[in-house]
């Protein structure tokens, strides 16, 4: 009778819900996309959000300084595991936990950033997937100078307090006079930057625009096409939201292709796995995306042999 009371009492037992983190340095708007396909790629799995698995979502909106306090609130919640939305967030995390796994979905270089000890062979408690950053940018200036042949001078608006600046500035730096382009940084650690960097892009005759990656950058992606527009900037973005809201051409890793694959690394990390001995993944997927919409706005007009090359094209 007694075992037959301890047999019933345990299957009575209550599953355990997994619940992960996810903290990221942007807003939720600019971070719609890449959302719902990490959910997505969560659904592929198996699991259902809110019965299957909980999500705790944070956003510092492009305030870097923010992140550690949201770091530490979710630690306290003791979830399964953090899932983090770029190198801002990914040391946040990581300087409040040595414990709990963390899953990046995207990284332009972790081992320099310390994140990990190599991406064969992690070693710590974070794993997930690196972008190609810092050579994006070069490919980013190739590309403009291919539209618009005549340009000399490019601004650049750039957050030189992102972990991500000095590897893709060098790379940057060593494309622009490979083409004999002059760059023109703009430091933006705060929105109210923006405007003022627009204004200096102006009065120094900058020919066209591109951004480096910046969640505060990201967080004011409206904002950002506006003046560009406004200014008539040729501009190419480090990421597609900016096309979507308006702007010219983005070119680079599909961020929304790696948020729905770090949905593999949480399940196996929910399954046992150790962070540690996961690889770090490298993207497979790019894409090259120009709004024509925009181009019309200023008075631009896309050379045929590019429009062929791009994967999506806004009309």
């Amino acid at each position: 009778m007694l075992f037959a009371l301890s047999v019933f009492a345990d299957a009575q037992q209550p599953t355990k819900v997994p619940r992960i983190g996810y903290l990221s340095s942007v807003s939720p708007s600019a971070e719609t996309a890449r959302r719902e396909s990490f959910s997505r790629g969560l659904r592929e799995l198996g699991y259902v959000e809110g019965k299957t698995i909980i999500i705790e979502h944070r956003y510092s909106e492009g305030n870097y300084n923010r992140l550690a306090g949201l770091a530490t609130e979710l630690v306290r919640l003791k979830p399964d595991l953090i899932v983090t939305g770029g190198s801002p967030s990914t040391r946040a995390a990581k300087e409040v936990t040595s414990s709990i796994p963390i899953v990046m979905t995207n990284d332009p270089d972790p081992v320099a950033n310390g994140f990990v000890a190599s991406l064969a062979l992690p070693a710590g408690n974070v794993t997930g997937l690196s972008t190609l950053a810092p050579e994006l940018s070069g490919k980013r200036l190739g590309i403009l100078r291919e539209v618009i042949p005549t340009i000399t001078r490019i601004a650049v608006l750039a957050t030189s307090s992102s972990p991500a600046y000095a590897p893709v500035k060098n790379e940057i730096d060593l494309a622009a006079k490979a083409l004999k382009l002059q760059l023109q940084y703009q430091d933006v650690l705060d929105s109210k930057d923006i405007e003022p960097a627009f204004r200096a892009a102006t009065k120094r005759r900058a020919d066209a625009l591109i951004t480096l990656n910046s969640g505060i950058l990201v967080s004011q992606t409206a904002q950002i096409v506006t003046l560009a527009e406004k200014n008539r900037l040729p501009a190419t973005y480090t990421q597609v939201e900016y096309v979507d809201a308006g702007g010219l051409m983005f070119y680079g890793v599909s961020l929304v292709d790696l948020s729905r694959r770090a949905a593999t690394f949480v399940d196996k990390i929910l399954k046992g796995a150790k962070p540690g001995a996961l690889p770090v993944e490298q993207p497979t997927k790019f894409e090259f995306v120009i709004n024509l919409k925009s181009a019309k706005q200023i008075s631009l007009t896309i050379p045929p042999n590019v429009l062929a090359r791009a994967d999506r094209v806004i009309r």
